[in-house]
C-alpha cells in the first residue's frame, strides 16, 4: 500500500469514516492527519456545483458554468480529439470551482430509445461511446483532477432504477454493456468510476464480485476508486468487500458503525478496509495537488466559443430536399416554434447546468443577415393545444418563402428518473406542422431533443437539421449551419427506427416490477436492424453534407485498412469514415456488421486524402462463455468502409487465424439468436442462452415489504395507511400532469414513487436512519401503532445522538 504509514496512525473509526461522505457532495476529512475533503460535482456536460441547498435532482441552481452540448450531441461529432478538448475545458472549470472529482462522462448503452437519460449517454455502440469517453477522461484528468465514468453498469432504464434486477447473459454483458467501460479504464485511465443503482443478475452492482473484482480490477487492472451513485448503497459492508471505496452522500455515521462492527466480528477483514482507504487517499492527495498552485479563472467568452464549436461539429443534417439548405440570401423567413425563443439546450435532472451565457435563435437572427419577417411561438411548450397560436403561425407562414420550424421534446419529457412514454414529439407540435404545410410547403425543421423520435411527418418537410441538445451556444451554431457558414459534419450515433415497435427490446422494456430481461442479447441498435433486415428511418452513422465524398482504393492487411476519400463537391467539409467488420462464419451467432473504427477527415473541394484505420484488440474478438474469455473465430472477415452502417462504400476481406476455442452454443437450441429474429424470444430459449433459470419477474404480493421494495409496491401493502399513501401519491402525480405541472409531477415520480424504502435513509443525509425505516415498514406491513411508536422512538434517539455529536465536535473544535 502506498499510504501504509498514514493508515497505521488511523483509528478504526477514522478509517470507516473516510468511506462515506461528509455531506451531500464532499468526502470526509481527517484534519489531524492532513487529509482533506474531496468535492464531487455533477459534470457530464458542465459543472454543477451547488453552493447551498444541495440536491441530486437538479431542483436548486448551481454556480454558473459553461453548458456544453450533452454527450448524445457530442457523439454525433464522431471526433475523439474533440472529446478530449471538451474534457480539458471541463477540467479547467472544475479546477476554478475547486472540484476534485467530476461525475462523468456517462457511457451506458442506448439499449432502448425511451430511456429517460439517453441524452446523457453517447451511443448505442460501445466502441464509439468508449472512444469518445476516453477522450473526455484524458482531457479532464490532464487538469489534475479526476473524471468519474458512470454508471457501472447495465443501467439502461430509469423506472425503478434503484431496485430493478437486470438479467443479461455473460457474452452480451461483455460485448455490449462493458466494452465502453473497458475502453474508459484502459485508454482513458479514469481515476474513478460510479457504480449504478441497479442489480445485475441478482446482486447490486457495487456488491457484485464478478464485475467489481474479476473484471474491473482483475482483467482491466483498475486501481482507482469506485463511488456509489447517490443513495445507491444497499449493504455497505458487502460493497466494501467488493471494492466500493466511497459511499455518497453521507449517512451521518450510520454505515460507518456497520463497518466497525463488521471488522470486529470478522465479517470484514481490516486489511480489505485498509486497501479501500489507501485508494481513497491516493485519489484525495493527487486531486489536491492542483490546488497548491496559483489558480486562474477561466475565460467565459473563450469557453462559450468552444461550446459553440462543439455544437457546430455535432449538428446532423438529416434531410435537404431540393437543396433548400443552406438558406439563400434574401429569402424571406418565418421563424416559428417556441424553442426558437426558449431553446431546449440540455437535459433535466442531476446534470442541469446554470449557463454562463445563453443564446436563443431570435437574438441570433437579429445579429445575422437573414431576412426574418417575424416570429410566432405556434404551440404551447408542454403540450397544451392552442388553436389561436397555430392560426397566427399560419398567417405569418403565408408571407414567407421558407418556414424555419423549431420543434422537439420539452424538459419534462426527457429527464433523469423516468423514461419516456413513447417516441413521438408532442401532438400539438405535429398539428402545427400539418397546418403550416397546408399554407406553405417550404418547411425546414430545426429539431431539439436528446434522443431518437419517430417522424411520421417527415415527408412534409424539405429540410431537417437535428441539433440534439446543443448547450448554451447551440442556437448560434445552428444559425451558422443554416446560413452555410458551417458545413454540417455530424452523423447519428444511434439508429432512428421507423416505429418504436421495430426495436429489439420493445417487448422487454422497461422492467416494471422485479427485473428486466435482456432477451435480445447482443442485438441492439444497428446490430439488430442491419442483421434482421428491419427498415429504419435513419441508419446509425447517417448524416448529410453540403458537399459530396467519394471513397476509393481500399487496401487491407492483417493490422489495418487503408483507403482514400475525395471531396467531389464544391464546398470544404469533413467526412466521418466508418469501419465495420463482419465475420463470414455462421458457427457463432453474430451481428452482420459491427463498428470497429472510425476517422473524421476534413477535405477541401477536389482534394483526395488517404485514411488509415488500424485494427486493435477489439476488431475480431467475441466473448466465449465456455472458455470465459475473449476469443477469435477463425474465418474470413469482411472489411467494410461506409458513410453509415447502411451506406457501405468499399468492401474487402481478410483471413484471420482463430484461437481454436470450442463453440459455446448449440444452434438448434438458439434459433432466434442465429436468425437474429430476437424481438419475441420465449423464456425457454432465453434460459438456454443464460445457462440458468430466469428469476421471477413479478412482485410476490404475499410477502411483507422490505428495504429494497419501492413506494410503488405500497399498493399491495397489508397496512391501510401505506395503501392510502400510495393512492394519494398516484393522485397527486395524475393531478399535477392534468393541470400542466409536469415538471413537479416528475419530481414525485423520481424522488418518491420509484424510491426503495432504504433510500429514505440513504438519500436524506442522516435525517432518517435504517431503524426509522424499520418503523415505516412496520406501518406499511399492517402494524400501524407498533410501527409509529418505533418510528418516533428511533427518531428521538437519532435527534439526541446528533445533538451529542454536535456538542462533542464543538468541544474538539475549541480545544
Amino acid at each position: 500500500m502506498k499510504y501504509a504509514e498514514i493508515i497505521s496512525r488511523m483509528t478504526l473509526e477514522e478509517k470507516a469514516s473516510l468511506t462515506s461522505g461528509k455531506d451531500f457532495w464532499q468526502s470526509m476529512d481527517i484534519g489531524r492527519l492532513g487529509i482533506g475533503s474531496m468535492f464531487l460535482a455533477d459534470g457530464p456536460h458542465g459543472i454543477r456545483k451547488q453552493a447551498a441547498a444541495a440536491d441530486h435532482l437538479g431542483l436548486n441552481p448551481s454556480i454558473p458554468a459553461t453548458c456544453f452540448p450533452t454527450a448524445a450531441t457530442v457523439a454525433n461529432s464522431w471526433n475523439e480529439a474533440l472529446g478530449e478538448e471538451i474534457g480539458e475545458f471541463l477540467g479547467k472549470e472544475a479546477v476554478a470551482q475547486k472540484v476534485n472529482v467530476l461525475l462523468g462522462p456517462g457511457v451506458n448503452m442506448k439499449r432502448n430509445p425511451l430511456c429517460g437519460r439517453n441524452f446523457e449517454y453517447f451511443s448505442e455502440d460501445p466502441y464509439l461511446a468508449g472512444k469518445i469517453a476516453a477522450g473526455y477522461i484524458r482531457g479532464i484528468q490532464a487538469q489534475g483532477i479526476s473524471a468519474c465514468v458512470k454508471h457501472f453498469c447495465v443501467n439502461n432504464q430509469e423506472e425503478r432504477r434503484m431496485a430493478i434486477d437486470t438479467v443479461v447473459d455473460e457474452r452480451t454483458l461483455r460485448e455490449i454493456y462493458l466494452t465502453a467501460f473497458e475502453i474508459a479504464v484502459k485508454e482513458g485511465r479514469t481515476k474513478s468510476i460510479m457504480s449504478s443503482y441497479n442489480r445485475l443478475n441478482g446482486s447490486y452492482t457495487n456488491e457484485n464480485i464478478h464485475i467489481m473484482q474479476d473484471i474491473l480490477r482483475g482483467e482491466w487492472g483498475f486501481n482507482g476508486v469506485v463511488v456509489t451513485d447517490w443513495g445507491g448503497s444497499n449493504d455497505r459492508v458487502a460493497g466494501l468487500i467488493a471494492g466500493n471505496e466511497l459511499e455518497m452522500p453521507t449517512t451521518a455515521g450510520e454505515t460507518n458503525e456497520e463497518i466497525i462492527e463488521a471488522v470486529k466480528s470478522g465479517r470484514l477483514k481490516e486489511e480489505v478496509l485498509d486497501q479501500c482507504v489507501d485508494r481513497l487517499l491516493e485519489l484525495t492527495f493527487t486531486t489536491e495537488e492542483v490546488y497548491k498552485k496559483s489558480q486562474k479563472e477561466f475565460s467565459k467568452e473563450k469557453h462559450h466559443k468552444m461550446a459553440q464549436r462543439v455544437a457546430e461539429e455535432s449538428i446532423v443534417m438529416l434531410k435537404n430536399e431540393e437543396n433548400i439548405l443552406p438558406i439563400k440570401k434574401g429569402t424571406k423567413l418565418a421563424v416559428i416554434g417556441d424553442f426558437a425563443e426558449k431553446p431546449r439546450y440540455q437535459g433535466a435532472g442531476s446534470s442541469i447546468v446554470n449557463p454562463t451565457i445563453l443564446h436563443n435563435a431570435l437574438d441570433c437572427f437579429k445579429e445575422a443577415e437573414f431576412n426574418s419577417i417575424g416570429y410566432e411561438p405556434g404551440f404551447e411548450r408542454y403540450g397544451k393545444k392552442n388553436k389561436k397560436k397555430i392560426e397566427k403561425a399560419c398567417e405569418l407562414a403565408k408571407k414567407a418563402d421558407v418556414i424555419l420550424l423549431y420543434i422537439g421534446l420539452d424538459e419534462a419529457t426527457e429527464a433523469e428518473g423516468l423514461d419516456r412514454q413513447n417516441m413521438k414529439i408532442p401532438e400539438n407540435q405535429v398539428e402545427l406542422l400539418n397546418a403550416l404545410y397546408e399554407v406553405n410547403q417550404n418547411i425546414v425543421v430545426v429539431l431539439s431533443c436528446g434522443s431518437a423520435v419517430e417522424m411520421p411527418w417527415i415527408k412534409k418537410v424539405k429540410g431537417l437539421l437535428h441539433g440534439y441538445l446543443g448547450g448554451q451556444a447551440g442556437s448560434r451554431a445552428m444559425l451558422r449551419v443554416l446560413a452555410g457558414d458551417v458545413n454540417p459534419s455530424g452523423k447519428l450515433a444511434e439508429t432512428y427506427p421507423v416505429h418504436y415497435e421495430d426495436t429489439s427490446s420493445f417487448n422487454n422494456f422497461p422492467g416494471k416490477e422485479v427485473s428486466v430481461e435482456y432477451r435480445e442479447s447482443i442485438y441492439i441498435g444497428y446490430r439488430y436492424y442491419d442483421t434482421a433486415n428491419i427498415e429504419v428511418l435513419f441508419p446509425f452513422g447517417y448524416g448529410l453534407s453540403y458537399t459530396t465524398f467519394e471513397y476509393l482504393d481500399i487496401k487491407v492487411s492483417e493490422d489495418k485498412v487503408t483507403f482514400k476519400i475525395k471531396n467531389s463537391g464544391s464546398v470544404a467539409g469533413a467526412e466521418v469514415a466508418q469501419l465495420y467488420v463482419g465475420c463470414s462464419s455462421n458457427e457463432i451467432f453474430r451481428p452482420k456488421k459491427e463498428l470497429k473504427g472510425f476517422a473524421k477527415v476534413f477535405i477541401n473541394p477536389g482534394e483526395t486524402k488517404t485514411v488509415t484505420i488500424a485494427f486493435d484488440d477489439k476488431t475480431f474478438r467475441y466473448f466465449n462463455v465456455k472458455t470465459n474469455k475473449w476469443e477469435i473465430e477463425q474465418s474470413d472477415y469482411k472489411i467494410m468502409i461506409g458513410a453509415s452502417s447502411s451506406d457501405i462504400r468499399l468492401i474487402d476481406s481478410v483471413f484471420i487465424e482463430g484461437t481454436d476455442a470450442p463453440n459455446p452454443y448449440n444452434k438448434e437450441l438458439l434459433p432466434s439468436y442465429y436468425s437474429s429474429k430476437v424481438s419475441k424470444v420465449n423464456v425457454e430459449e432465453f434460459e438456454k442462452l443464460l445457462g440458468h433459470k430466469v428469476p421471477a419477474s413479478k412482485w410476490d404480493k404475499t410477502k411483507p415489504l422490505g428495504y429494497n421494495d419501492t413506494i410503488a409496491q405500497c399498493q399491495y401493502a397489508k397496512g391501510w395507511f401505506a395503501r392510502f399513501a400510495f393512492y394519494m401519491i398516484s393522485f397527486a402525480y395524475w393531478f399535477l400532469r392534468k393541470i400542466g405541472k409536469r415538471m413537479t409531477a416528475n419530481v414525485i415520480m423520481m424522488s418518491i414513487y420509484h424510491m426503495p424504502f432504504r433510500g429514505i435513509a440513504r438519500m436524506t443525509g442522516g435525517v432518517a436512519n435504517m431503524p426509522m425505516v424499520d418503523g415505516i415498514l412496520m406501518i406499511a406491513n399492517g402494524h400501524f401503532f407498533k410501527g409509529l411508536s418505533h418510528l418516533l422512538r428511533e427518531r428521538n434517539k437519532l435527534v439526541k445522538k446528533n445533538k451529542s455529536n454536535e456538542a462533542i465536535a464543538e468541544v474538539v473544535k475549541e480545544s
